[in-house]
């Protein structure tokens, strides 16, 4: 290991001992192992070259399967996790057999559908996975110690994210990973040298999704709770923006856009009122204004054309022009770039 690669490990280390202190504990576990999640796709898309929606499937397979462990036979999280792992890699095998037989945008849909599938086989499964209930009450077992707390949970998951991080590193750092960035790269030029590309990327799937496997264990567990959303497609590309916010290739981008993504998610949650909504209007005046469009009454028209109604924040006026009737609101405007309704 080299001594950057040293440097970097250490300051990783230190930053995940003191991330529950600096922010809340249930923050602090969501970004851990999102963050192992984003690891796993850029190992499969910065150091592959291929992009999966699918990875919820596996980060979602994982979850359920150690949920019902833990909850079920009352396993120590740990070994639950192993058999998230285990059901992952299982899920990987077949949807990457058939996934890498395509490249680009097209082995991107394939991985969605599989995904899909499984979560409508999630939904339906209703004696086994809770249906839209999803798996609830999950115990957080590790014999002689109490995991109960979030952040106690954390302390004991991380030395686990910490081992599938160093499982990543190796990878990607071995002679396979030197082949596997050189079919990324260059396809064609790998089978000339005579390496069995389609084996080293089915292998770089599996590895991917049982790393994918593992954040999602861990994840079910400390909240005691598998859900749908774990399955969702949303999961997928949530991860993906991730990857490519902090960074492809890079293994550590995925932490950081993990924690990029996350805290903007937790502090813009605040200032909105809409669930899910992560942005807003940055003008000054967004706060007491209305976006609308708008064209010009004539005698030929009453009413609005398109039936929408505007209403105005309260103890505010309409913009000039509404009130006295010159323009007639029909509808809000659109993003830029375009086309407004014509003026008449």
């Amino acid at each position: 290991m080299r001594r950057r690669d040293l440097a970097f490990l250490a300051l990783g280390i230190v930053v995940a001992l003191a991330l529950p202190r600096v922010l809340y504990s249930a923050l602090a576990l969501r970004i851990l192992l999102w963050a192992l999640f984003a690891v796993s796709v850029d190992l499969l898309l910065g150091y592959g070259g291929m992009l999966s929606f699918g990875h919820a499937a596996f980060w979602g397979g994982g979850g359920y399967a150690a949920a019902l462990l833990a909850k079920t036979f009352e396993l120590p999280f740990p070994l639950a996790a192993l058999g998230g792992i285990a059901c992952a890699m299982l899920l990987a095998a077949p949807i990457g057999f058939l996934a890498i037989r395509r490249r680009g945008i097209y082995l991107a849909m394939v991985t969605l559908a599989f995904a899909q599938m499984l979560f409508y086989v999630a939904n339906e499964w209703r004696g086994l996975t809770g249906g839209e209930n999803g798996v609830q009450g999950v115990p957080k077992i590790l014999p002689g110690l109490s995991v109960g707390r979030t952040a106690d949970f954390y302390y004991a998951a991380l030395p686990l994210v910490l081992v599938g991080l160093f499982v990543a590193y190796r990878i990607v750092h071995s002679p396979f990973g030197h082949v596997l960035v050189s079919i990324r790269d260059n396809e064609a030029r790998a089978q000339a040298l005579g390496y069995p590309t389609q084996r080293y990327k089915l292998i770089a799937f599996v590895l991917s999704g049982g790393i994918a496997g593992l954040a999602g264990s861990l994840y079910a567990i400390g909240n005691s709770f598998a859900s749908l959303d774990l399955l969702h497609w949303t999961t997928s590309g949530s991860a993906v923006l991730m990857t490519v916010l902090g960074g492809m290739g890079t293994l550590w981008g995925g932490a950081v856009g993990a924690a990029i993504v996350l805290l903007l998610e937790d502090s813009l949650s605040s200032v909105t009122e809409a669930p899910g909504v992560v942005g807003r209007s940055s003008s000054p005046s967004s706060s007491d204004s209305v976006v609308v469009c708008c064209r010009r009454r004539d005698a030929r028209s009453s009413g609005s054309r398109y039936g929408v109604e505007v209403g105005k924040p309260e103890g505010r006026a309409l913009p000039e022009g509404l009130a006295d009737g010159t323009v007639e609101p029909v509808g809000f405007s659109e993003p830029k770039g375009m086309i407004p309704p014509p003026l008449m």
